[in-house]
């Protein structure tokens, strides 16, 4: 990696937890450059505008925010305990995130009536999330680990919404018992629900 681009993938990193934190619109430059230890000119010689390295940061935190949620899923065969593995790696495996909770969260509250680009690129990210857990469900009904008539768009669904609702509710409280309600609750509809009755043994809890 040449000198520049180190400096440009070092600006963003550190970028990242400013605007995770403070939103798109709160973030001063005079924020970026305390944090990148950077000039104006530094900073713009790698990145055309503000929106661009948000953008570049935003991509930055969900890409590690993803590998956090899928570790450790890689290697679990039924589909239902890969379901549970991941609702427990949103809760529990959050200390190596970037500073500020969920980019997803984040970024569709502030940019809900401002930053088109900004609120795009987190519907996408939704999408690609929401996606990722259907398909899982979808190898759950043909191996017959996941009841039948079970819809994957609602699973998703519920599982983003009831992660990402407790979150909220977490963060306003400054107290986790949302997050630990969210993931037993979630579990237990997984186990119970969705689950076929011949789909294998409960082995994760």
């Amino acid at each position: 990696m040449s000198k520049g681009s180190e400096t440009r993938s070092e600006i963003i990193r550190r970028s990242a937890p400013i605007f995770n934190q403070k939103g798109y619109a709160a973030t001063a430059l005079s924020d970026l450059m305390e944090a990148t230890g950077l000039e104006k000119g530094g900073i713009y010689r790698h990145f055309s505008s503000k929106e661009q390295l948000a953008s570049e940061a935003f991509d930055f935190t969900w890409d590690l925010a993803v590998r956090t949620r899928l570790e450790g899923t890689e290697d679990i065969p039924n589909t239902i305990d890969r379901l549970k593995k991941m609702v427990r790696n949103f809760v529990e495996r959050r200390a190596g995130l970037v500073p500020g909770g969920c980019p997803i969260l984040n970024t569709a509250i502030e940019s809900d009536d401002g930053n088109r680009h900004l609120r795009e690129k987190a519907r996408k990210a939704l999408d690609a999330w929401a996606e990722r857990i259907e398909k899982i469900v979808e190898e759950g009904r043909k191996k017959r680990e996941v009841q039948r008539g079970i819809e994957p768009r609602r699973i998703s669904s519920l599982i983003i919404g009831t992660l990402e609702g407790a979150l909220m509710a977490s963060r306003l409280t400054q107290d986790n018992k949302h997050l630990t309600w969210a993931c037993n609750h979630l579990e237990s509809f997984l186990d119970e629900e969705i689950r076929a009755k011949s789909g294998g043994t409960r082995k994760s809890k």
